[in-house]
């Protein structure tokens, strides 16, 4: 078990709740890991059931992988979360294969891609807003070329990485990415 988590982090798969076990061996299966975030989540098998699930829906989406991690990495800025700006980052390197100077201007809401940057502008002022945005700003990232059904895309991405954003937060899940430092 995790010795700085706020709550336990179950050290195996085996140590999680029975009805979580079969969840993260799909993540291992998967990701060939399975990162602190899944296994602190384990603790509510209902809550990384919905996490997966929400997560996979999105993955069969319009927004392409390289947005998806464009947008969780300004909703972790934005929201303050160490842990996953830093599997961001690493997700971004390694499996995106984004490289340093886009990673560290998705963090500020930017992009070297005009449409990401749209998308990103938007993210942010959701989180920001807490959802209140404007129809100007709804219309400036439809004007940026997202379709309705993208909007509601970066929506639910924006909700997603929020809840692992508060989970990691809260809980101060041990983070076992390489870190990464605070921006100015």
């Amino acid at each position: 078990m995790s010795l700085t988590s706020r709550i336990p982090t179950p050290a195996t798969i085996d140590a999680a709740p029975a009805a979580a076990q079969p969840l993260l061996e799909a993540v291992k299966k998967q990701i060939g890991s399975v990162p602190n975030l899944f296994r602190i989540v384990a603790n509510s098998p209902a809550t990384l059931e919905g996490y997966l699930g929400l997560n996979a829906a999105l993955g069969k989406g319009k927004l392409d992988a390289r947005t998806r991690n464009r947008i969780a990495m300004v909703v972790a800025e934005e929201n303050g979360c160490d842990y996953c700006l830093a599997a961001h980052t690493y997700l971004g390197k390694n499996v995106a294969k984004m490289d340093d100077a886009e990673l560290t201007a998705n963090r500020a809401g930017e992009s070297a891609d005009p449409k990401a940057q749209a998308a990103l502008r938007f993210a942010a002022k959701v989180v920001r807003a807490r959802g209140h945005v404007d129809a100007a700003d709804v219309e400036a990232v439809r004007q940026a070329g997202y379709d309705d059904g993208q909007v509601l895309e970066i929506l639910a991405h924006v909700a997603l990485n929020t809840l692992t954003n508060y989970v990691n937060s809260a809980l101060a899940t041990e983070i076992d990415f390489p870190r990464v430092a605070p921006r100015g």
